[in-house]
């Protein structure tokens, strides 16, 4: 497919369950210590993420873990049989603010910080941990991890020259992908579509053309190559240029199918179902409140707001002013 193959597989995709293993009631809220809501939310979306809830709790990497020191694994595997089988209503995540500059040095405790770099910074620690004791591996070895065994898809893009049609195409590993909803974003679907449109590159960007030998004029087109098992989608609320808090309410399904923005078009649907979506409230991007929504192992969702979980609907969870998606295949 133009990806290199591993040399090695560190997590045997045939591992993973996509399905609880256990099913109850929702575990327990996380108490806030003052701004810490941003961390609350990445870890009660990815305490529901059913894969990797399934492999966390079955003490898998904590048995062979030889890691000194810091662990993210060991710190999420903690975490998450802490919450799912607490019987209090609500726990402190003690370890992860005591090695929040490990997770990412740019973090300050008791500072407002964006829920989406904390999912970025908490995954890239799992990862680290995953390769943790193995040296000299390839980079498409390093993307067998469960991180990326769960998380991980592979983008295509595609450049074509406007003069001869010659293509060049070239593919990247991801764990989340970040979408721009400043221009025809009414829905996901079409913030979707306009991803894989092909756009003309601009003069900056001029394509040195191996047939035509020059740069020409071309135009490029992304899409998504290999789908992850679990899909986590940012709708960019910061304008970039102006700083201030992008809030138009952007329309998102309870199912998505991947098939037209894949590169292969053709075959069956690729359906993913939602079951978490982190909320931010307030005026601009640099204060305010993170509150999410997840489906616990019961089917059902629930408000997760720091200390209080509580039940609500579907249309709830649909009518939300989303930051970050999550869906699972």
């Amino acid at each position: 497919e133009g990806i290199a193959l591993p040399q090695r597989i560190i997590f045997p995709p045939e591992k993973i369950c996509m399905d609880w293993q256990q099913r109850q009631r929702p575990g327990a809220g996380l108490f806030n210590l003052g701004n810490t809501c941003y961390i609350n939310v990445i870890l009660q979306c990815l305490t529901y993420t059913p894969p990797l809830a399934n492999y966390l709790l079955s003490y898998e990497h904590s048995q062979s873990c030889q890691q000194q020191g810091f662990c993210m694994m060991c710190i999420m595997e903690a975490h998450v049989r802490k919450v799912l089988c607490s019987s209090a209503s609500a726990i402190l995540p003690r370890a992860v603010l005591r090695d929040l500059k490990f997770i990412g040095e740019e973090f300050e405790y008791g500072r407002q910080e964006n829920a989406y770099e904390f999912l970025c910074c908490t995954l890239n620690a799992m990862q680290r941990a995953c390769l943790s004791g193995c040296s000299d591996l390839d980079i498409s070895s390093q993307e067998t991890t469960i991180v990326h065994q769960i998380f991980g898809g592979f983008m295509k893009s595609r450049v074509t020259c406007l003069s001869c049609q010659a293509v060049v195409d070239s593919y990247k590993a991801f764990l989340n992908v970040s979408l721009d909803i400043r221009v025809r974003a009414a829905s996901l679907t079409t913030v979707l579509e306009d991803c894989v449109t092909p756009k003309e590159l601009d003069q900056k960007e001029r394509f040195k053309c191996s047939k035509c030998k020059k740069k020409v004029a071309a135009s490029k087109r992304v899409t998504v190559h290999r789908a992850p098992r679990v899909l986590t989608l940012c709708l960019e609320r910061a304008d970039q240029r102006t700083g201030t808090k992008i809030s138009k309410f952007v329309e998102y399904p309870e199912y998505l199918d991947l098939r037209p923005y894949m590169s292969d078009t053709a075959g069956e649907p690729l359906l993913c179902s939602l079951y978490a979506i982190v909320v931010h409230s307030g005026d601009t991007c640099l204060e305010g409140h993170f509150f999410c929504y997840t489906k616990a192992s019961n089917g059902l969702w629930y408000k997760m707001d720091d200390e209080s979980v509580d039940s609500c609907d579907i249309h709830t969870v649909l009518g939300q002013q989303a930051y970050l998606l999550f869906y699972a295949r």
